[in-house]
């Protein structure tokens, strides 16, 4: 094979690793791979600022379950990632990004554009590569897809020299992998594992499926309603769980955790048996962790080791892919059932009619307004238009919790949340990613006011790349969570919130990118404006007034447990009282 340069073995390695876009933003460091581009068929996504590079990258990801690609010059180019990857980490989503780097003779010499990008990353990935041969470049390419993808997902960076991409080498396509020291995967549960789980499962009377990402990340779903369906169980699910289970399902609960449902979080209150799948036990869904589902003992499967016992100990833990355990165990509880079914049914059916009785009694409530849009209001309505089959991106802010509360969703990866980190202005780069890698969905980026403007510029890629993107601000003109947080806890002293002064006309905003918008005060014009929006076959973008000063019900209190939750307005109370 004939001499190629170090930036097109790079593209040819993505291809055949089965890259399909780059979402990207050149500079001095990577213009020979953008030179190799000119010619070359893979796509890319001229974006506007790097750390959404990374989150459009996240959104192809999430939605296909999918290696996402991304790409940066330099110092502040291979920085302005850094967040995406952390929130890809945080969330366990395969991305591979690729940097440039100086040459390496000026390494270490404070060279223009220099950072060290792979010691800033390092605790930012789940791996990261400097690429200082060409010969080597192949190679770290093909780990860096699977890396990325097998597993816990994550996300793996990849810097290269610029020396490395102008050098020649001959390209060698690897089809296998060699030894990756210190990366071992237990995919496939020990058999007495499986004993063990499915003997501790019979065992229950109060069982409660709690179901996490890692459900979606393996493609779990299905398996984890059988699951549900053989133990006449309840599940319920963080916020990363959308679509796992149907929300017609009669044994769907909902979301728990800090704004999770009453029946939930009252649930893994009050059960004896947590059967827990791709879940971290993390803070917003334990709350004050020693009061965490006092009574429950718990059965833990994740395919990463180090969450067992993590955060709550685990009585039984199965380290496996979530697919591949649950097939196992589902298999094992089919097996068992005539001998060990009846002995708890008649405890287990009465716990079921519990859970749903509170389902029931506490529904997700709020007071409607003739005069103005409730922000709940809003996401009913979006849950109407979307009909449970398109793609929401949502940014973090109080719109993320009511979304996740009112907006169903019939089939995983269709939500997208900044979940572990919460990014805000991730919502409308993530809904970008999510419309390169769905061209035949309807796509909603669910914006704050305060997010939006994160993330405005991107309005410039939807118009140059023609994304159909259905752009929702929910605009109460404050940072909502956190003036929530001040009127309730900090004697509504209102301090920096405010984001109305200066705030852009939207219509405006969107003509000067070439697109189309509104503006929507009135409750009575809601469904026709949001109807316009849904019909408009490109990009359409809608700022939604809302109720300035409504609060996100249930609420979990700092320092509080789940039991704790404030179901509606009460006297706000000073911090540390």
């Amino acid at each position: 094979m004939a001499l190629m340069t170090g930036a097109q073995i790079l593209i040819e390695a993505l291809a055949r690793e089965g890259a399909e876009v780059i979402f990207g933003y050149p500079g001095g460091v990577t213009l020979p791979i953008y030179d190799v581009l000119y010619d070359h068929p893979l796509r890319h996504i001229l974006v506007r600022h790097e750390e959404n590079a990374a989150f459009m990258a996240q959104g192809f990801a999430r939605t296909t379950g999918k290696v996402g690609v991304c790409m940066a010059t330099s110092g502040p180019g291979a920085t302005n990632l850094t967040t995406g990857l952390v929130d890809a980490l945080m969330d366990s989503i395969p991305i591979v990004a690729i940097t440039g780097q100086v040459p390496q003779a000026l390494i270490g010499r404070d060279a223009f554009q220099e950072a060290d990008t792979f010691g800033i990353t390092r605790a930012a990935t789940k791996h990261n590569y400097l690429v200082k041969d060409i010969d080597e470049l192949a190679q770290v390419i093909h780990e860096a897809f699977h890396i990325a993808i097998s597993g816990r997902p994550g996300p793996v960076l990849v810097d290269i020299t610029k020396d490395v991409l102008t050098g020649k080498g001959r390209f060698t396509p690897v089809s296998e992998l060699r030894p990756l020291r210190g990366y071992e995967l237990q995919l496939d549960p020990e058999a007495t594992a499986i004993e063990e789980a499915a003997a501790f499962v019979w065992e229950g009377e109060r069982p409660l499926i709690y179901a996490g990402g890692g459900v979606i990340a393996a493609d779990a779903s299905d398996e984890v309603v059988e699951l549900s369906e053989i133990l006449g169980c309840p599940l319920v699910h963080t916020v990363m769980g959308h679509g796992m289970m149907r929300p017609d399902h009669p044994n769907y609960v909902s979301m728990l955790g800090m704004h999770g449902g009453y029946a939930a979080n009252m649930a893994i209150t009050e059960c004896d048996t947590i059967i827990g799948v791709g879940v971290r036990f993390d803070d917003r869904v334990t709350g004050r962790l020693d009061r965490f589902a006092p009574h429950a003992r718990v059965l833990h499967i994740d395919v990463d080791p180090a969450e067992i016992n993590k955060n709550r100990r685990a009585d039984v833990g199965v380290v496996g892919d979530a697919k591949r355990v649950l097939k196992k165990l589902n298999a094992k509880l089919r097996e068992t059932a005539s001998e060990r079914a009846d002995e708890n049914a008649k405890a287990r059916t009465a716990w079921h009619k519990q859970v749903f009785g509170w389902k029931r009694e506490h529904p997700f409530d709020y007071e409607p307004s003739l005069d103005e849009i409730k922000p709940q209001y809003l996401m009913q309505r979006l849950d109407h238009f979307m009909g449970g089959e398109s793609i929401m991106a949502v940014d973090v802010g109080q719109h993320q919790m009511w979304a996740a509360q009112w907006v169903r969703f019939n089939k995983p990866r269709l939500w997208q949340s900044s979940s572990g980190l919460g990014s805000m202005g991730f919502g409308l780069p993530a809904a970008m990613g999510a419309a390169v890698a769905n061209p035949d969905k309807t796509v909603v980026a669910l914006c704050g006011d305060g997010g939006f403007m994160m993330a405005q510029p991107e309005l410039a890629t939807i118009a140059a790349n023609n994304l159909p993107v259905k752009v929702v601000i929910m605009n109460n003109g404050t940072l909502g969570m956190v003036r929530q947080w001040q009127e309730l806890f900090y004697k509504e002293r209102y301090s920096q919130v405010q984001m109305s002064d200066g705030f852009p006309d939207i219509p405006m905003l969107a003509a000067a990118f070439g697109l189309k918008g509104t503006t929507v005060r009135n409750p009575a014009d809601l469904d026709d404006k949001l109807r316009e929006a849904f019909e408009e076959p490109g990009p359409f973008v809608l700022n939604i007034h809302v109720t300035p000063k409504e609060c996100v019900y249930p609420m979990v209190p700092a320092g509080g447990a789940l039991s704790d939750m404030i179901l509606g307005p009460q006297k706000p109370v000073m911090a540390g009282d």
